[in-house]
């Protein structure tokens, strides 16, 4: 497992629409593996990427540490409940964070309060960047995958 991006495989993301992505948005790319993560604020919502909720914890675990580096703190991956009894994934910075997604949203439910995967501390790591990537670094990536 990458100590910075906490995934084993280097070329995991972008998920969706990942040329697009590559081409389009900013990127976080870390410095131990060249990963590169979508950490795109989107003006609309006024969101991250890793502030969407994920189909699954492993899924979170791609987006962390976008999460970790834009709050220079460790934040934790939540498992949040729907009325319906479906389980999805959340990143927040803190326990506040999540009672107050809670609070406005009265048909979820996180049990334990806890995150189920956090880091023990935030790191920076040498070699990090974030911006967009060149055509030829786009091409090297997607022919990586």
């Amino acid at each position: 497992m990458c100590v910075e991006c906490y995934v084993d495989e280097s070329r995991a993301t972008p998920l969706l629409n990942p040329l697009d992505c590559l081409e389009n948005h900013m990127q976080y790319i870390c410095g131990t593996c060249g990963r590169c993560i979508c950490i795109e604020h989107d003006p609309k919502r006024g969101l991250q990427r890793w502030n969407f909720p994920f189909k699954s914890l492993e899924i979170a675990k791609l987006y962390l540490r976008t999460a970790d580096y834009s709050m220079k703190r460790p934040c934790g991956i939540y498992e949040i409940e729907g009325e319906s009894g479906r389980l999805s994934y959340k990143i927040f910075a803190d326990d506040g964070d999540v009672r107050l997604y809670l609070k406005r949203n009265r048909g979820k439910a996180c049990h334990g309060m806890s995150p189920v995967f956090i880091v023990d501390e935030y790191r920076e790591y040498a070699g990090t960047q974030i911006r967009k990537l060149t055509p030829g670094e786009i091409e090297r990536y997607m022919s990586e995958r």
